[in-house]
């Protein structure tokens, strides 16, 4: 296995310049005889939004899991900014309903938080209402927000989510990518994020990688939409289905008044 860790040293001028948490070189895993990730490059910048979209079985959360250390590729380099602090929200948090553990409780098995930390998080992403309420009992919005905010208790420069609406109904998804993008504004972390659902996602992301065990297509993502490895891998109807929206303006749009009579 020839893996490395390269140094700031290594990087270019330019690269340096745009603040990297996070970068890597042609990764690579295989299991057995089958290839999981196949010379995967990807660069995550100081205060931008990366989303990791593609089907079933692409190796999204392979790649997570790879990033964060949790296995190792067979080749290629990682690159991480020294000490850099990371919030993971993982795709799948599995609670017994026969341990009574509270929202409180679940916050505080990572690590020596004050109360007040606790509290403060929680507000922050909409549930301390809940602190005492046992976790088997929340909803999955609910537990998606207790669980980010137990990823800010790192007060993380990078937030590394899987699949962070996984289970949530359509306004839910809606409500979660807004506050992941107050999130972002509010702490001027990133946000690394894995998505099954392109077009939810489009209004806060800064980038989209589809990835298929490859980086099929990168850019912004309006271009990967129209791009012809997405339109192969979701769909030759998809893009033209797909409400890209980008909201440029600092001002209040008002709902235009209805008159009797029209449609």
């Amino acid at each position: 296995m020839s893996t490395s860790i390269e140094n700031t040293s290594d990087l270019s001028d330019t690269e340096a310049k745009k603040q990297i948490l996070l970068q890597t070189n042609n990764l690579s895993l295989r299991a057995g005889e089958r290839q999981l990730l196949s010379s995967i490059s990807l660069t995550v910048s100081t205060a931008e939004i990366v989303t990791v979209i593609g089907p079933n079985g692409a190796g999204k959360t392979t790649l997570l899991r790879l990033l964060l250390g949790l296995i190792s590729p067979d080749s290629g380099s990682i690159y991480k900014k020294p000490e850099l602090r990371i919030g993971y929200l993982p795709q799948k948090v599995t609670v017994d309903p026969i341990l009574p553990l509270s929202v409180s409780r679940i916050m505080s098995l990572t690590g020596k938080y004050s109360s007040r930390q606790i509290e403060n998080a929680l507000e922050e992403t909409g549930v301390s209402f809940l602190k005492n309420k046992p976790v088997f009992q929340l909803s999955r919005g609910e537990f998606q927000r207790a669980m980010l905010a137990r990823a800010l208790l790192k007060n993380p420069e990078l937030l590394v989510l899987d699949e962070p609406v996984q289970g949530v109904d359509y306004m839910g998804e809606s409500e979660l990518y807004k506050l992941i993008g107050n999130l972002r504004e509010n702490h001027g972390c990133s946000v690394l994020m894995v998505s099954h659902d392109l077009h939810v996602v489009m209004a806060s992301t800064d980038r989209v990688l589809c990835l298929n065990q490859h980086i099929c297509c990168e850019g912004q993502p309006e271009d990967v939409s129209r791009h012809p490895e997405y339109l192969r891998l979701f769909g030759l109807d998809t893009g033209k289905s797909l409400a890209v929206y980008s909201h440029h303006h600092d001002h209040t749009h008002h709902l235009p008044k209805i008159l009797p009579g029209d449609n």
